[in-house]
C-alpha cells in the first residue's frame, strides 16, 4: 500500500465503512477490526498525518464556501426553500466534521510536529456535540438537537389576556415596562416552553458525551475547556481567578442597583439584604441591565450630547455610517474594505421580503469576501454596532492567509472581544475627532456613560461564567437531572446574587430557556470576551501614547495601535492564545484589573452611594 492508501484504510476502519474481502469474512468481524487497527496506527507516519490534513483542508475549504453561500441566502431571502437549502448544507458539513474528527483521532499516538498536532486537534475539538461512533446513537443525537431548537424557535407564550406573544414582544416587554405584576407573568411565561426540554436535554448530554468519550475525553465538559491551549482543570481555575478580580465592582454595582429597584418597587418586593427577583432587570436572563438605567441612573447623568439626534443633524445615511466606522480602521492602517463588501452586504430592512435583522459579521470564501448583514437603524446604538462587526470583518481578513485550520481567533473570545475593543473607542473624544459632537463634556458627566455601559458589561460577567459552570458539572455527572433547576439557582444566586422571583421545582427546567442551553452554544466565550476586551483596549491605549483615564481613551488615528493590532490578527490561531495575547499586552496571562481600571471613577461613586447599605447576597 501506499501511504495514502495506507491512511485511507485507516481511516475507513475508524468510521465503519469497511470493504470487507473473502479473506476478512473467513475472521471474526471484531478481531479482524482490532488487529486491523493496530496494525494499522502501528504503521502511520507524520506524512500519513500530513497527505490527511492537506487533503482535508482542500474538502473543508469547499464545504465551507457553500455552507457560508447557503446560511447567507436564506439569512437574507428567508422562504421554505432557502431554509431547506441551508440546512441541506448545513447537515453536510456537519457530518463532514464528524467524519474529519474520527480520522484526526487515529493520529493521536503518532509521531508528529507541532504544528500538525494543532491542526489535528482542531479537527478533534470543531464538534461542540459529538455524536457517538453507532449510527443508530448519531441520528438520535441529531433528531434530539433539531427537536430542542424547534421547541425553541417555536416558543411562545399567551397572556392571560388571550394574546400570544413571540420571544422578541417579551423581550420588549422585559425592557420596557415598570410593572412588577406584568413583568412576573412574562417571565413565568417563557419558561412554561422548558420543561419538556428535560428528558431530550438529558438524553442528549448522555449521547454527546458518549462521543466526547470515543474521541479521548472523560465527558463533554472536558472537551470543551481542552479547547484553551491548556490543561481542562487549569482553564476552569483561570476562570475563577478572573472573576475575583471582578467581583468587588460587581457587588458595589449590585447593591446599588438593589438599593435603587427597592425604591421603585418597595422592599418588600426587593428586600435589601437577599438576591433581586430575575424579572426586574431589564432582561428577561437577567444576564445585562442596561434596559434598567432610567430606574438607576445618577442625578445629571446626561452627557450632554445625543449621537442619534447627532446622525441626523448631520445627513448621515446608512451606508455613510458604515463607511464612517471604516475610517476607523483606515486610521490604523488597515487597507480599505474591498468595494464587494458594499455591494454585498445587507444594510437595511428591505421591503419584499423577509430577513434576518440580527447583526452579524461573514467571511464567505476564507479571503476578500467579507460582508455584514444588518437592518441598520441611524441610532447611536448601531453605530457602535457597525464598529463592532467591522471588527470581526478586519479580523477575519487578517488571517486569511493563514492555512484554513487558522483561519479563526486566538480562542473564541478572541472573535467578540476584538469588536468590543474597537466599540469602546467610540468615545466623546472620537465622536468630536470625526465632527459628530462639537465638544467633549466634562468629565463630571463620565459617571452616567460609566454606569450605562456597566450595567450591561460588568453585569454580564457573572452569568457569562455560571451558564458553562452548570453544563460542565452536568456532564460530569455532579449534577444529575433531579437537580437540574435547583443547581442552576443555587450558581445564580452564588454568582449574580439573583433569584427566581418565584419557587421553582425540578419539574421546571430554566436552563432550558436560554438558547444556548438548548441550543448547544458554549458559553465561556462571552465571559472571556468581557474580560478580553478591557484588556485589550487598555494595552492599545498604552501603545498609542494615550494620557487620559482609559474610559475616555479612542485609538483612533493611532498607527502603532493598529500595527499592534494587526499582527496579533494575523495569527489567526496558528499559535495558542497566550502567544497572540502577549503581542498586544506583553503577557501570556489574562488580567481583569483592566475592568478595575476602565471603571475606575464608576467604582469611587458607588463605594460613596453604598456606604450605610447592606450589601452582599
Amino acid at each position: 500500500m501506499t501511504k495514502l492508501s495506507t491512511l485511507a484504510f485507516a481511516i475507513s476502519l475508524v468510521i465503519g465503512i469497511t470493504a470487507c474481502d473473502q479473506t476478512t469474512k473467513r475472521v471474526s468481524d471484531t478481531q479482524k477490526l482490532s488487529e486491523d487497527t493496530v496494525n494499522v496506527k502501528a504503521q502511520l507516519t507524520a506524512s500519513d498525518a500530513q497527505n490527511f490534513l492537506e487533503k482535508t483542508a482542500e474538502e473543508l475549504t469547499a464545504l465551507n464556501i457553500e455552507n457560508a453561500r447557503a446560511a447567507w441566502i436564506y439569512a437574507n431571502f428567508i422562504t421554505e426553500d432557502t431554509a431547506h437549502l441551508a440546512a441541506q448544507a448545513e447537515q453536510k458539513s456537519t457530518e463532514a466534521g464528524v467524519k474529519y474528527a474520527m480520522q484526526a483521532a487515529i493520529f493521536d499516538n503518532v509521531a508528529v510536529n507541532p504544528t500538525q498536532r494543532r491542526q489535528l486537534n482542531f479537527l478533534k475539538q470543531s464538534l461542540v456535540l459529538p455524536a457517538p461512533q453507532n449510527s443508530v446513537k448519531s441520528s438520535e443525537l441529531a433528531s434530539i438537537g433539531a427537536k430542542l431548537s424547534s421547541i425553541y424557535g417555536k416558543g411562545s407564550y399567551t397572556t392571560k389576556d388571550g394574546k400570544t406573544l413571540s420571544l422578541g414582544d417579551m423581550t420588549t416587554i422585559m425592557a420596557n415596562s415598570r410593572n412588577y405584576n406584568e413583568l412576573l407573568e412574562i417571565w413565568i411565561g417563557w419558561r412554561a416552553i422548558s420543561p419538556v426540554m428535560k428528558p431530550l436535554y438529558t438524553r442528549q448530554t448522555e449521547l454527546a458525551n458518549e462521543g466526547a468519550q470515543g474521541l479521548g475525553y472523560q465527558d463533554l465538559g472536558a472537551m470543551w475547556r481542552s479547547n484553551y491551549d491548556m490543561p481542562a482543570d487549569e482553564f476552569s481555575i483561570e476562570l475563577d481567578r478572573l472573576w475575583a478580580q471582578v467581583k468587588p465592582l460587581y457587588d458595589d454595582l449590585h447593591c446599588y442597583v438593589r438599593s435603587e429597584l427597592s425604591k421603585t418597587y418597595g422592599s418588600e418586593k426587593v428586600p435589601l439584604d437577599e438576591p433581586i427577583p430575575a424579572h426586574l432587570l431589564g432582561n428577561m436572563w437577567a444576564q445585562s441591565w442596561g434596559n434598567i438605567y432610567d430606574l438607576v441612573a445618577p442625578n445629571e447623568a446626561d452627557p450632554g450630547y445625543d449621537i442619534t439626534k447627532q446622525l441626523t443633524a448631520h445627513n448621515y445615511s446608512e451606508i455613510d455610517m458604515v463607511k464612517g466606522a471604516e475610517k476607523f480602521f483606515t486610521s490604523l492602517g488597515f487597507e480599505p474594505l474591498p468595494e464587494t463588501f458594499y455591494s454585498r452586504s445587507l444594510f437595511t430592512k428591505p421591503a419584499d421580503r423577509e430577513v434576518t435583522c440580527h447583526a452579524s459579521a461573514w467571511s464567505l470564501d476564507a479571503k476578500d469576501d467579507i460582508r455584514i448583514k444588518m437592518c441598520i437603524q441611524k441610532t447611536g446604538e448601531d453605530f457602535n454596532v457597525i464598529h463592532h462587526e467591522l471588527g470581526h470583518n478586519f479580523y477575519q481578513r487578517a488571517y486569511n492567509n493563514q492555512p484554513i485550520y487558522f483561519q479563526n481567533s486566538a480562542n473564541d473570545g478572541f472573535h467578540e472581544a476584538i469588536g468590543d475593543t474597537i466599540a469602546l473607542s467610540v468615545t466623546p473624544k472620537y465622536l468630536k475627532e470625526i465632527g459628530l459632537i462639537d465638544t467633549i463634556p466634562d468629565q463630571s458627566k463620565d459617571i452616567g456613560l460609566l454606569l450605562k455601559k456597566a450595567l450591561d458589561k460588568v453585569a454580564f460577567i457573572p452569568f457569562g461564567l455560571l451558564v458553562d459552570q452548570w453544563r460542565w458539572k452536568v456532564y460530569s455527572g455532579e449534577i444529575g437531572p433531579d437537580d437540574y433547576n435547583s443547581a442552576w439557582w443555587e450558581l445564580r444566586e452564588k454568582y449574580q446574587g439573583v433569584t427566581a422571583p418565584i419557587e421553582r421545582s425540578e419539574q421546571d427546567f430554566d436552563p432550558g430557556a436560554k438558547y444556548h442551553v438548548p441550543g448547544g452554544v458554549p458559553y465561556s466565550r462571552y465571559f472571556l470576551a468581557h474580560i478580553q476586551q478591557f484588556e485589550f483596549h487598555r494595552a492599545l491605549c498604552a501603545i498609542a501614547g494615550n494620557t487620559d483615564p482609559i474610559h475616555r481613551c479612542s485609538i483612533y488615528n493611532s498607527k502603532i495601535a493598529g500595527t499592534a493590532l494587526n499582527n496579533m490578527l494575523t495569527m489567526g490561531s496558528s499559535q495558542p492564545w497566550q502567544q497572540a495575547y502577549k503581542v498586544i499586552t506583553g503577557q501570556e496571562k489574562m488580567d481583569a484589573s483592566a475592568i478595575l481600571d476602565y471603571f475606575a471613577p464608576l467604582h469611587v461613586w458607588l463605594k460613596n452611594k453604598n456606604q450605610g447599605k447592606q450589601c452582599g447576597f
